[in-house]
């Protein structure tokens, strides 16, 4: 495997940690970490405008 597939592999898994991570915070009634969001693609800032039901 090159260091650029593993490197990509890495991002991937990284992905997919913060997706876990700031669904299982939202699961739990919490605001995700801030760096989970925004490995999502995801302002922190507008995700706390959000309204939970």
């Amino acid at each position: 495997m090159s260091t650029r597939s593993r490197s990509t592999f890495g991002e991937l898994i990284g992905i997919f940690g913060s997706a876990i991570a700031a669904a299982s915070a939202v699961n739990h009634g919490r605001q995700p970490n801030a760096r989970d969001l925004r490995a999502l693609g995801i302002d922190p800032e507008r995700f706390r405008e959000i309204k939970h039901f």
